[in-house]
Parts: structure tokens; sequence; C-alpha cells
């Protein structure tokens, strides 16, 4: 099945509201085995909606379209959807009843603009909005879908789980489609596709495997098609422990999980706690485990030492060791991880020093060195990187480095 997204709305062509409805029902689609054909974005317009309708029904077997709903007279997308349908307008009661009811929780009273979100084109199927007054539309026409939502995505999105998706298998009898996102990091594209070639080269025909890399992670997304979901997960389980095999290291998780969430969850099970000694990444590595919720149970601390004198003054760094070997060194590093270690008398101590760039390269240390050091009480441990000359994407990669160095110190 093929499908368009029309998203419609003056204040995305302006750029006012990003249109984060877009990706969303794309990978939402995908998930359900429909292949999105195109995205379009309009004007609130009568003449823009019709000839958007006209073309994607030329192009897709499922329309869907959100914005335009509101009760005020800006927003048309009922009104155009009426004609182009040739329908009548009819009031539905169950919609009014949710209009009230909204208003009643919220203390206010029901005006006639409201009232006039009840106002639907009888050729429609409505479907219940429960997080606003607006009700979605579904239409059928020339065995075509056509499904108008509102604009607002907290309502736009419950709407399209519970209500849009389920229709559109039963509807379409789509084919069960399942998907796994394999995280690893430590290995760039290439070389993780060199040591994975004869896995890849042995998946089953209906297993196909993309490659999604970012900075320091490449995501490995394996998607099944067949009849059955529950036959297709144990496929997916099954070559997802034979990859474990091969690159165990590397994978850190699966999905959406972050690498910040990881460390979280392994020093919570661990009852282990956590500081870090920032210079090239500024405080980037404390920003990332401060982001997940109760880190305060493990987190104790950071210390962002980007000048020479705070190393010295803040972590101890011996002066001389600056002078002999540079800031970004390993005997440096080190110091800033013992340092660290000891100041927040916590069980984990990572630090990091590097030339972020674009500037403050040599032919000895160019943009993108880095050494990065874990402490514990049993030791310090450190590792040379040479990630580039992209002083963003240098920091993130060392960040994740950093926690990377941990979890594999955690798990032993």
């Amino acid at each position: 099945m093929k499908a368009e997204i029309i998203n419609i709305g003056d204040e995305l062509l302006i750029g006012q509201v990003v249109n984060t409805n877009a990706s969303w029902m794309a990978t939402e689609l995908t998930l359900a085995g429909v292949n999105v054909v195109q995205i379009t974005a309009i004007a609130d317009h009568e003449k823009a909606i019709g000839n958007a309708l006209d073309q994607a029904a030329g192009r897709a077997d499922i329309i869907l379209m959100t914005g335009g709903l509101g009760p005020t007279k800006d927003d048309i997308t009922k009104k155009v959807l009426a004609s182009y349908f040739n329908s009548e307008m009819i009031f539905h009661e169950p919609t009014f009843e949710q209009v009230k009811a909204i208003f009643k929780a919220r203390h206010f009273e029901v005006s006639d603009v409201n009232r006039n979100q009840a106002l639907i084109p009888e050729k429609c199927t409505p479907l219940f909005n429960k997080n606003g007054t607006a009700p979605g539309m579904w239409f059928e026409q020339n065995n075509k879908v056509f499904v108008s939502m509102p604009g607002v995505p907290f309502e736009t999105k419950v709407m399209m789980k519970e209500q849009v998706i389920p229709k559109l298998k039963e509807f379409f009898k789509l084919k069960s489609i399942v998907y796994k996102t394999v995280m690893t990091t430590g290995l760039g594209e290439s070389f993780l596709a060199e040591k994975i070639k004869d896995w890849e080269n042995n998946l089953p025909e209906n297993i196909k495997l993309a490659y999604l890399p970012q900075p320091g992670i490449v995501r490995l997304r394996l998607t099944a098609k067949g009849e059955n979901e529950a036959q297709l997960r144990k496929e997916i389980d099954l070559q997802v422990n034979k990859l474990h095999m091969l690159v165990d290291d590397l994978i850190f998780g699966y999905d959406d999980v972050t690498m910040e969430e990881v460390i979280g969850q392994l020093l919570t099970k661990s009852g282990k706690t956590l500081a870090t000694a920032e210079s090239c990444t500024g405080g980037y590595i404390a920003q990332m485990i401060t982001s997940v919720a109760g880190s305060s149970n493990y987190f104790m601390g950071s210390v962002v030492s980007y000048s020479n004198r705070a190393k010295i003054n803040l972590l101890n760094v011996p002066e001389q060791a600056i002078e002999q070997h540079g800031a970004v060194s390993k005997s440096v590093v080190e110091a800033m991880a013992t340092g660290a270690l000891k100041k927040f008398n916590t069980d984990y101590a990572v630090a990091t020093s590097g030339i972020a760039g674009p500037s403050g390269g040599t032919d000895e240390k160019p943009v993108g060195t880095t050494w990065i050091a874990l402490a514990t009480p049993n030791g310090v441990k450190s590792k040379l990187f040479h990630f580039g000359e992209h002083r963003g994407r240098n920091i993130r990669r060392a960040a994740l480095a950093a926690l990377d160095m941990l979890r594999l110190e955690i798990k032993g």
C-alpha cells in the first residue's frame, strides 16, 4: 500500500511551526507496512487543498491529512472536504457531547463557534478525539482511504495510533511487518559492515538490513515482512542473537535507547556511582547523564576543567605533567580521572581532554586528537582517539566513547 501525508497550515510554510507530524506519521505508517511515497505541506486555501487531494489520489491508496479542523474561520479543511466528497454537513451528537464534556471540565460555556465542531460531512466516518474537540474524519472513495485529523500533535498521535492505523490494517488487510534496531558504537559504518558481512549475506530473504549511521553510533535496522507477526519476531531475535556472537562488545542496546539511559540502568543495577572530569567535552557528558530521570541516584557531579589552571587547582593534576606532555595527553587525562574519583568519592570517574577544533591542532596532535580515561578504585586506564575535524561531532563522539568505556567496564 502507498500513502501520502498532507499537512495543512500556513504556519508550516512560513517556518513558524516545525512540521513534526510528518516525520512521526511516516514512521507509524512504515511500521504498519505502508510505503510513504510523498509528504506535502500546503496552505490553508481551498484550491490548494483540493489540488493536493487530486494529486495524492493519483499516486497513493491512503491519503492522511492534518490541520485546519479548528473552530475559527481560518480553519477550512472540513468545509473543503464536504465539497470535495459532495457531502452535506450534519450535526454529530456524540462529538457535541465530547465538546461539552471538555468545556465543562475547564469551567467554560460552549459557544456557537465551539458547537460547530460537531458539524461533519455526512459521508465520513467520524473518529473520536479523546484529547480535543475536533473529530477526525474517514472517507472511502474508489478503493482509496482519505483521513483528516487535527493538527495538534498530541491529538493526532492518539487518534492515529488507536484508530487510524488499526482501521487501515483491517481495510487493506496489511501484511505484518516487524522492525528491530540494534544500537552499536565503537566502530564506523564501513568497518562494521566488513565485520558482519557474512552474517548479513546469510539473512533470510524476508529480513532486510539497513545501516543508519550518526556521529559515534551505527544503528542496524532489521525489517521482517510476512503473514505471522509472532513468527517474524522470533526470526529477528534469532538473527540478533547471531549478531551478538560477532560484535557483542559493540552492541549497547536496541531501538530508541540512548547510551546515557543504558549507563543509568547499569549504574542503578550495580549500585555504583559516577563523576566526570571534562575538558574538550565541556560538560556534555554530564548533560547527557543528567538528562535521564533518576540520575541523581548515581551521578555525583562534574568538574569542567577547561583551562590548565582548573585542572591543577580542582583536580590536582601535576603542573609538571602539563608542561612536559601537554593538556591533551595520557598522563594528564589519567590524572584528571583520578582527581575526579577522589574529589567526589565515587566508584567510577571518566575524563576527557582533546582538541575539538576547528583550530588548535598541530602536526603531532591534529584536530580531533582526544584522550579519554576511566578511573576506578582499582586503577585507571586510558585510550587515544582520533575523531576528525568537525567540532560538534568531536564533542559528541568523545562523550559517547567515554560512556562506552564505562559501559564495558561495568559489564566486565
